[in-house]
């Protein structure tokens, strides 16, 4: 029974309080079997869950904008799956100021020259490739020696202090397993396949040797300018033969 002040008519404070127990003690009854314990549920963190784009809503989007202006950002953000070629080529247009897919094509295909004058391996190069510009690179710098890289030490056959043209050229192949033994120039020029390569391209004769490897030119007589034997610049190739190595 609720308690009243005399002459109010008000509910004394301990009474309320009894009141609120009793209904708090019959609610936490009627939820659940005597001895349950109801972990309270945690206020989410996560920002809520943003379901994926409807494809042919993408789709129309696409195509209404031409180059994906048309895209949403969250559209672009949840785009299901990885991004398809043409995407990509756009994308390295856009980052490179490029305006054609030919343009595109070369800068995927093309190596470049870091400041030590090492080649870098594009991101379209075949393995056979990279390896081949990875051991290029190993002996870019190394000095200039007639007959160097040749086997001038007993049980080396490849390793050496320098290198001439076509023990550098020798070097770089046997790296790709394209090689069994270093050759001299007027051997790589018997060497491989005729005609220029895809990939790689290599110039020699009786009296020199060097090539040509996405788009760089691999060559003992450019140290002189840079140190490197890698170098952007092109040369004559009168005289020479043009073999590349098979598939390359």
């Amino acid at each position: 029974m609720a308690t009243a002040y005399p002459h109010t008519g008000v509910v004394s404070r301990v009474a309320v309080l009894r009141i609120l127990a009793a209904v708090i003690a019959a609610t936490v009854v009627g939820c659940g079997a005597e001895g349950d314990v109801h972990a309270i549920r945690a206020w989410p963190s996560e920002p809520p869950y943003l379901p994926p784009p409807d494809p042919g809503q993408l789709n129309a989007d696409r195509a209404a904008g031409g180059d994906g202006a048309g895209e949403s950002t969250a559209a672009a953000g949840t785009r299901p799956g990885p991004p398809t070629d043409e995407e990509v080529a756009r994308e390295l247009r856009r980052a490179y100021g490029l305006k054609s897919d030919a343009d595109t094509a070369d800068l995927i295909d093309a190596a470049t020259l870091t400041r030590d004058g090492r080649a870098t391996v594009p991101p379209g190069a075949p393995a056979r490739v990279a390896r081949i510009i990875r051991g290029a690179n190993e002996v870019a710098r190394k000095p200039y020696v007639y007959g160097g890289g040749h086997g001038r030490f007993a049980n080396e056959t490849w390793i050496d202090t320098a290198y001439d043209c076509s023990g550098s050229v020798s070097f770089a192949l046997a790296t790709a397993g394209l090689a069994e033994a270093p050759m001299d120039s007027g051997t790589l020029a018997r060497w491989g396949r005729p005609g220029p390569g895809r990939w790689v391209t290599i110039y020699a004769n009786a009296g020199h040797a060097f090539m040509t490897v996405a788009g760089l030119r691999f060559d003992t007589s450019g140290r002189g300018d840079s140190g490197s034997r890698w170098q952007t610049t092109t040369r004559g190739t009168a005289g020479f033969t043009v073999r590349h190595p098979p598939g390359l």
